[in-house]
């Protein structure tokens, strides 16, 4: 297990630990708004495991545990604990740092099909799929922002429509910015955090690549740009 592996499970088990604690004070307290919240965003972090399993394939632990850390900070830390309201650019950055990852993801399911002759596209098509899968994820829980409001009486859009145009904006750039490193990454390999993930990747999921795993491997090169 790499170094990586044991901080992402180090840090996920510490994560929903303080939920528990959280959840058990908040019973405690008979607060029980909070304790269904706290419960929900327990629940939630096991979503990433839950569709691993489900779809058969292992996700590089980077991206796991930035998911897993994305619904902490922003329902627990942001919504439970007011970070959202302390600190202005809390909502913008979560945002910036999750279409991101969410491109990197999108990128990666397009260079599987790709290598497993299960799709015909050319870099720019596989670079706008990048971008669509981190802008589609983004407009999702932009959705899901609208009906926890509109259901539970809460607060998570905050300023309406000025806040919802302004996180999908933050999605767009951020997607734009993978899908630029995808498309020349395709084009001339050069993309260290792209070769990382899908080296990573790949290592974890070989059945997916067959023969093609070690000349995928070796002819990208892994020079930072």
């Amino acid at each position: 297990m790499h170094l990586i592996d044991r901080i992402s499970i180090g840090v996920s088990y510490f994560l929903r630990f303080t939920l528990i604690i959280a959840t058990g004070s908040a019973i405690y307290q008979q607060q029980w708004l909070l304790a269904f919240l706290t419960i929900s965003i327990f629940i939630m972090t096991w979503i990433p495991a839950l569709i691993e399993r489900n779809i058969k394939v292992n996700m590089p632990s980077e991206i796991e545990i930035t998911m897993i850390l994305f619904v902490y900070a922003a329902l627990f830390l942001g919504e439970v604990h007011s970070f959202y309201e302390r600190l202005p650019w809390w909502d913008l950055f979560l945002h910036a740092s999750s279409s991101i990852v969410l491109g990197f993801l999108g990128f990666i399911i397009i260079f599987v099909l790709y290598h497993g002759k299960q799709v015909h596209a050319a870099p720019g098509v596989m670079a706008v799929f990048a971008f669509c899968f981190g802008m589609a994820i983004g407009a999702v829980w932009e959705i899901f922002e609208f009906g926890v409001d509109q259901f539970f009486g809460m607060n998570m859009q905050k300023s309406g429509l000025i806040d919802t145009m302004s996180d999908l904006i933050i999605d767009a750039c951020g997607s734009l910015l993978v899908a630029v490193s995808g498309f020349f990454y395709l084009k001339s390999g050069r993309s260290y955090v792209l070769h990382h993930l899908l080296v990573r990747f790949a290592k974890e999921n070989p059945e997916m690549f067959g023969d093609k795993l070690d000349p995928i491997l070796k002819k990208r090169s892994s020079r930072r740009v």
